[in-house]
């Protein structure tokens, strides 16, 4: 990698962790342009080079950390021996990156990220076709091997991935009512009753 390109990496990651910072502390409304270019103390032009707009510095940003969770929920399916392993596996991880990553998490389940992917939609699936296309490989292979109930694999996926999100939004609400370690502990099990053959 040249100097030029690492500093520009050095740049869009300054642009990066500052739009994510400002999201965490003044939420939606204070996510500016003007707010992430004081946080970052990168200039506005190195923003719009990067990014081209506000709007492409947050796209890149949930899409960073969307593809994380994505990794880590793969690797969670890939690593059981079962599909009930499977599912209590992607379980864990959703809410273990929740608990350790809060700030990002509570960018991936804001209003602002659920606005952007309604309206592109196909858009964000493509950019993350990979690790997409690995879930729905998973589902259909523990469907055909009689593990899963028969049903069209987005369907398995929004009856194991439902819960999990529902429970992840409440709590990085700041209401305070669920304990993310007893909902690992105790989703599982339901879940799997709602897919298993």
């Amino acid at each position: 990698m040249s100097p030029k390109q690492h500093r520009g990496e050095v740049t869009s990651d300054l642009l990066l962790d500052a739009a994510l910072r400002v999201f965490v502390e003044s939420g939606e409304r204070g996510l500016t342009v003007d707010a992430v270019i004081r946080a970052s103390g990168v200039s506005l032009g190195s923003l719009y080079h990067h990014f081209g707009s506000l709007d492409g510095l947050i796209g890149t940003l949930s899409h960073r950390w969307l593809d994380r969770l994505l990794g880590e929920l793969t690797e969670a399916l890939q690593g059981a021996s079962t599909a009930r392993a499977g599912v209590a596996g992607a379980v864990e991880a959703y809410l273990a990156f929740v608990r350790e990553h809060p700030g990002p998490a509570l960018l991936l389940h804001s209003p602002l990220a659920d606005r952007k992917s309604m309206a592109r939609g196909r858009e964000f699936r493509d950019a993350q076709e990979a690790r997409v296309s690995e879930v729905g490989r998973w589902i259909r292979l523990r469907t055909e091997s009689g593990e899963l109930a028969p049903l069209p694999p987005p369907l398995v996926e929004s009856l194991v991935m439902g819960p999990v999100v529902a429970v992840a939004r409440r709590s990085l609400s700041g209401i305070g009512d669920v304990d993310l370690d007893e909902a690992a502990r105790l989703l599982p099990e339901q879940i799997w009753r709602s897919v298993r053959a």
